[in-house]
C-alpha cells in the first residue's frame, strides 16, 4: 500500500488518503461503506491490483471514520458527502471510476451528481444509496426510533463489533441527499455486484437501483451464496475482474 497522507477537508475536518497516480489515463477512486475505513481487504486487493495495472488509485477515510479526525457519532451524511467531493477535487485528477462499497455507493451515485464531467464509471458493491431512510429507520424498533427522537441518539448492536451510534443528525441529514426518489442520469458504463444473502443491504434495493440508472451499459451481477461484505477471495477476484473489465469499457 501507498502511504497515507492528509487532506485538509471541509470546515477544518483532517482526512487521511492513499493516493498512487498511473499513466492508464484510468483512475479509481474508493469510496468505503458506514462505520468502514480503507484499510479493509477489498480496498487493499483493489489498490494492489491497480497500481500493477498502473492505474491511479485513491482512497480515503471519511471524517470520523478510520484514520481521519473526528468522532463518528458526529458525522452525517452531508459531512461524508463533502468529504468525498473535497477528495475528489483536491487530490485526484482526470477522469475517475468511482469505486463504491455498501454506503460507498451512495456517497459515489451523489459525486456523479455533484461532478458528472469527471466520473467516467461506478463500480457498486451491495450499494446502499438512501439507506437511513429506505433501510435503516423502517426496521429501527420503535424504543430505537423515540431514543433517537428525544435524545439525540441510539446505540445500534452490530455484527461487526462495538455498537454503532445513529443521531438523529444523520438520519435527518440523510433525507436531504436522497438519489432514489427520481431517474438517476448517467450514460457511463455502471456494474453492480450484490450477494443475495447479504442481511444488511437487501438484494432487491440494489435491483431498484438497476431501473433508475439510465445507462444502458449496466451489468447488475447477484452472487447467490454472498453476503454484505463480499470479501471473499472468490467475490474479490470477481471485483477485480469487473474492475479490469470497466477500465476497458
Amino acid at each position: 500500500m501507498s502511504d497515507v497522507h492528509w487532506l485538509d477537508g471541509p470546515h477544518g475536518r483532517r482526512l487521511a488518503y492513499r493516493h498512487t497516480p498511473g499513466q492508464s489515463g484510468r483512475s479509481f477512486v474508493w469510496l468505503s461503506g458506514f462505520n468502514s475505513d480503507m484499510a479493509g481487504t477489498k480496498v487493499t486487493e483493489l489498490e494492489t491490483w491497480a497500481v500493477a495495472a498502473g492505474h491511479g488509485f485513491t482512497a480515503f477515510d471519511y471524517s470520523g471514520h478510520g484514520q481521519s479526525d473526528g468522532a463518528f457519532e458526529d458525522g452525517t451524511i452531508t459531512d461524508w458527502h463533502e468529504d468525498s467531493l473535497a477528495v475528489l477535487d483536491e487530490i485526484t485528477r482526470g477522469p475517475l471510476i468511482l469505486v463504491g462499497s455498501s454506503m460507498g455507493g451512495w456517497m459515489s451515485l451523489l459525486a456523479q451528481r455533484a461532478r458528472p464531467a469527471r466520473i467516467a464509471g461506478l463500480v457498486l458493491i451491495a450499494p446502499a444509496p438512501d439507506f437511513t431512510i429506505r433501510l435503516m429507520w423502517p426496521d429501527l424498533p420503535q424504543v430505537a426510533k423515540e431514543a433517537i427522537e428525544r435524545l439525540g441518539k441510539w446505540m445500534m448492536p452490530s455484527p461487526y463489533g462495538e455498537p454503532v451510534p445513529i443521531t438523529k443528525a444523520m438520519i435527518e441529514s440523510g433525507r436531504r441527499h436522497l438519489v432514489m426518489d427520481e431517474p438517476i442520469t448517467f450514460e457511463g458504463p455502471v456494474r453492480i455486484l450484490q450477494g443475495m444473502c447479504d442481511e444488511d443491504v437487501p438484494w432487491r434495493h440494489a435491483e431498484a437501483l438497476v431501473d433508475l440508472v439510465t445507462s444502458q451499459d449496466l451489468t447488475f451481477t447477484l452472487i447467490k451464496d454472498g453476503d454484505h461484505r463480499l470479501s471473499r477471495p472468490q467475490d474479490i477476484a470477481r471485483l477485480l475482474a469487473t474492475c479490469a473489465e470497466i477500465a476497458d469499457a
